[in-house]
């Protein structure tokens, strides 16, 4: 058995340096089925956001030493259980950082610009006999940004700097310096034209996007969520949007995805987008020889 337990590499990823090293699993049910001699000998795991890595595949990889993940989201990973064994741990969360930031701000320009519906104008011939209607400029917004000190966040923020927009963020200390600073999610929301999450779906902000952030919003304001699905009570996002108690919003991401809200892909002053923020050639690519790189490192002090 080989020192590399990988599931299938994603589209766009390759490992040519590996390959005289590992052994594919399609699954985490093909992991198990391995006899016990075979798991004992691997020392890597290669996963990703969407396999993960649970504590039961933890217990059955007796030797694992690391783990890498060819992505940024740790939501299926057993953090907890890899650190009582004393697992390294290293998701390749960089190689999706420009990605997600282009995608926020094509979202934060579709809803300002009112592009899904000007597309639609444009294409059903009403542009013949009228005018399509004026969109919202970025010049002179505030976009809040809701992670501003992060990778990602700093990243939209400089996109939104170069777009003549204002930022703000939370007030936290390591967002000094970033922006102007707002106590609290609702004094975030009402100052803010633009609201962008990018912050991981963690326990405690379940929900925080609630019908009193939304109300702080206003009905000039807008959401964009690239960060995770959880982060919004969607039934109270569908009713201020059918109510129009905010403007518009843009998401990525769902806490019922892959499945779709029927109320919410029925309004036109929404956007969706599934998941897509890290998912270019370009960040595979990075990822992928980011990946190699590290596993070669580790192979190489046993």
């Amino acid at each position: 058995m080989p020192p590399i337990l990988a599931f299938p590499a994603l589209a766009g990823m390759s490992y040519p340096r590996l390959e005289p090293f590992w052994q594919i699993a399609p699954d985490a049910a093909a992991i198990a089925a391995l006899p016990v001699d075979a798991r004992a000998k691997v020392r890597v795991l290669m996963t990703s956001a969407s396999r993960g890595c649970s504590a039961a595949m933890v217990d059955l990889l007796p030797n694992l030493a690391f783990v890498i993940s060819q992505g940024a989201g740790l939501d299926k990973i057993d953090s907890g259980a890899l650190a009582a064994r004393g697992i390294r741990l290293r998701p390749v969360s960089e190689t999706v950082t420009e990605d997600v930031a282009d995608l926020a701000m094509a979202l934060t320009q579709m809803l300002c610009r009112n592009l899904r519906n000007a597309d639609a104008f444009a294409r059903s011939g009403a542009w013949e006999g009228q005018r399509f209607d004026l969109g919202d400029s970025l010049v002179g917004m505030t976009m809040g940004i809701a992670g501003l000190s992060g990778r990602i966040g700093q990243a939209i923020s400089a996109r939104a700097r170069v777009s003549g927009m204002q930022i703000a963020g939370l007030d936290r200390t390591s967002n000094a310096g970033l922006g102007a600073l707002h106590d609290g999610w609702q004094a975030l929301a009402a100052a803010s034209d633009v609201l962008v999450l990018a912050v991981p779906g963690t326990d405690d902000l379940a929900g925080v996007i609630d019908s009193d952030v939304l109300a702080a919003l206003g009905p000039k304001g807008r959401l964009v969520n690239v960060g995770r699905g959880t982060l919004v009570d969607t039934f109270a996002l569908i009713d201020a949007l059918e109510t129009g108690r905010i403007a518009g919003a843009a998401l990525d991401v769902l806490d019922s995805e892959p499945q779709v809200p029927a109320r919410l892909s029925a309004l036109n002053n929404v956007i969706l987008t599934p998941h897509i923020g890290a998912q270019t050639w370009g960040q595979r690519a990075r990822a992928a020889t980011l990946a190699e790189a590290e596993v070669l490192a580790f192979l190489d002090t046993l």
